[in-house]
């Protein structure tokens, strides 16, 4: 399956306005996040939803992610581990998937580092299943107006796969 198709009803799908900014959303008013997950789900995306302000350290995440997300039993509670399992999840076909983070402020207070690296790795998870023709967004919903997070999902350039060693480009 392909993400989008090129058709005009495609581009009133929410999923189609999300994305195109990229797989990681901010959210500010919950009433405004109740509503976009309705269409999400109209649009035949699961959900997963997170409450970050239960979240007192890295390893709180890592539970409730082990715990929600249903990660294998080997998962190994570090974001290592985490990047390689969100590389596995299931996402539907029809629709796609969207892991939401509810007071997502409140964890970023207590571990910006981690907290950056939970949406860098979404981020470029995302990338990873659009190749596929999975969707997979992020919501994140902050009681802060003006948060700010770096970016996110960011791809190196690189060599093409036959130039890619430097024996191959005379280096």
């Amino acid at each position: 399956m392909v993400a989008f198709r090129p058709d005009p009803s495609e581009f009133q799908r929410l999923d189609w306005s999300l994305l195109q900014n990229g797989p990681v959303v901010l959210y500010y008013r919950a009433a405004v996040l109740e509503g976009d997950l309705a269409r999400l789900a109209s649009e035949g995306y699961a959900l997963d939803v997170f409450d970050a302000s239960a979240w007192n350290s890295e390893l709180d995440f890592h539970q409730d992610a082990a715990s929600r997300l249903n990660l294998p039993s080997y998962y190994g509670h570090n974001l290592n581990a985490f990047n390689d399992c969100l590389g596995d999840l299931e996402i539907p076909e029809i629709g796609g998937r969207g892991l939401v983070f509810r007071r997502f402020d409140t964890f970023a207070r207590r571990d910006p580092r981690v907290a950056q690296f939970l949406l860098d790795i979404a981020a470029s998870t995302a990338w990873t299943h659009l190749l596929f023709g999975r969707r997979l967004l992020t919501l994140v919903q902050s009681d802060d107006p003006q948060i700010q997070f770096a970016p996110v999902g960011a791809h190196g350039v690189s060599w093409n796969p036959q130039e890619w060693p430097n024996s191959r480009r005379g280096a």
